[in-house]
């Protein structure tokens, strides 16, 4: 793909501390994007909370700045900086949301800032449960019976569809914050009022359980002409119900 000139400078927005879902690869790719940049001729703009890395050396980015990953504070490096692009793919879940959170409140558009990367409908889509598992029908790919409810009454409504196990995962989180699995009503109600606390969308996704399934999972790598290629699979040794952080994997997929 060839240089863009129409943009000089770019923020990259960090992942911020270490944590389960959300590890030390954010650091290695968020280095080589920076790498990546300046070999390309950009000026690139560093925000990230966690001094502990390498991509805060301060021979990586132009500039940087070791603090909170809110949409407040990045909203007033944008007004210092200037930057012309925002690239949110490199920090986790943390960037995603911050980024969704200043193109919906406008701070993008006010200071003339492209986001680069994903586009927000992408993150939106990619985040929000619903819209995932309606994107996913469309193309013809079943998914397990599943319905989303913004309140306790409305999860226990959903319930009635999918039945017990069940499996609660809240929208815009990663690694299973707020989510779980419920064997009965009580463990449902206790684990529905914690995803819809955890999810900045007060959103969950009530899905029929899959305990049990062998689980694989595939690094696609896509381009904006819709050229795509499996780079790496991944096989899990444990069976899906067991947690991201504890779960054995194996690449390249031997099953």
């Amino acid at each position: 793909m060839p240089k863009r000139t129409d943009i000089s400078s770019i923020l990259v927005i960090g992942a911020g501390p270490i944590i389960i879902g959300q590890a030390c690869e954010f650091d290695y790719s968020g280095t080589q994007a920076i790498k990546a940049l300046k070999e390309e001729g950009y000026r690139v703009v560093l925000v990230n909370s966690n001094p502990a890395t390498i991509m805060t050396d301060p021979d990586m980015a132009d500039a940087t700045y070791v603090e909170p990953i809110t949409p407040e504070i990045v909203a007033k490096i944008i007004d210092k900086e200037r930057p012309d692009a925002l690239l949110p793919t490199m920090g986790g879940q943390t960037a995603l949301n911050c980024a969704l959170s200043l193109f919906n409140d406008g701070t993008l558009e006010k200071y003339g800032v492209q986001m680069i990367g994903a586009n927000a409908d992408a993150i939106d889509k990619a985040e929000d449960r619903m819209r995932f598992r309606d994107a996913m029908d469309k193309i013809g790919l079943e998914s397990a019976r599943s319905g989303e409810a913004h309140t306790v009454d409305e999860a226990f409504a959903v319930l009635e569809h999918t039945g017990l196990p069940a499996i609660i995962r809240p929208s815009f989180t990663l690694g299973g914050t707020g989510g779980g699995v419920a064997y009965n009503r009580a463990e449902f109600e206790q684990i529905v009022r914690s995803g819809l606390d955890a999810s900045p969308t007060t959103e969950v996704l009530i899905e029929e359980s899959l305990l049990g399934w062998k689980e694989y999972e595939m690094e696609v790598v896509r381009d904006r002409h819709d050229n795509a290629i499996i780079i790496c699979s991944i096989e899990n040794v444990d069976p899906m119900g067991v947690h991201t952080g504890d779960s054995i994997t194996v690449a390249p997929a031997l099953t």
